[in-house]
Order: structure tokens, then C-alpha cells, then sequence
């Protein structure tokens, strides 16, 4: 790899030998070369966006909004086992 790799080619790699190339090319960017920060860069991206989703997935799914402070006497069917609703 000697050129900024595309999406496609980043597609390709698994998590692991992504981190592993990432980290190598980091290391030569910091040595002075200077294609190694655009790939260093790209491969880190990349990284950090399959990260993110699966931290995303992960997330409990979004729940109810709470009842307004102000009507707490109303109790939603499922809180009174099925019951009337009081209003």
C-alpha cells in the first residue's frame, strides 16, 4: 500500500489487520514519511468508523418519553395492569 487506499479497499480489511496496519503506518509517519500520514490518517478513519457503529449498535433501544410532571395522577395502562385510565 503505497497510496491512500480507497473505501472499497478499506471495506476489505478486518478489524484486527486494520488495527495493526494503522498503527505501522503511524509509526513511519512519525519517522518523516510523508505518504505514510495520508494513509496513516485513512486507515485511522476507518477505524474509528467501525467503532462508532458498533458502539451504535449496541445502544438499548430508545425509550418512552416520561409523563409531564404535572399529570402523575395518570397512571398509562400498562403501570395499572390494564386498567382504566384516570383523567
Amino acid at each position: 500500500m503505497t497510496a491512500i487506499p480507497t473505501p472499497s479497499q478499506l471495506a476489505q480489511i478486518d478489524d484486527e489487520k486494520l488495527v495493526l496496519l494503522a498503527t505501522s503506518w503511524r509509526t513511519r509517519a512519525g519517522h518523516g514519511d510523508r505518504i505514510a500520514f495520508g494513509v496513516a490518517h485513512a486507515l485511522e478513519v476507518e477505524r474509528r468508523r467501525r467503532l462508532r457503529q458498533s458502539q451504535l449498535d449496541q445502544l438499548p433501544p430508545e425509550p418512552m418519553a416520561p409523563r409531564p410532571w404535572w399529570k402523575f395522577w395518570q397512571m398509562s395502562p400498562s403501570d395499572a395492569g390494564g386498567g382504566p385510565t384516570l383523567t
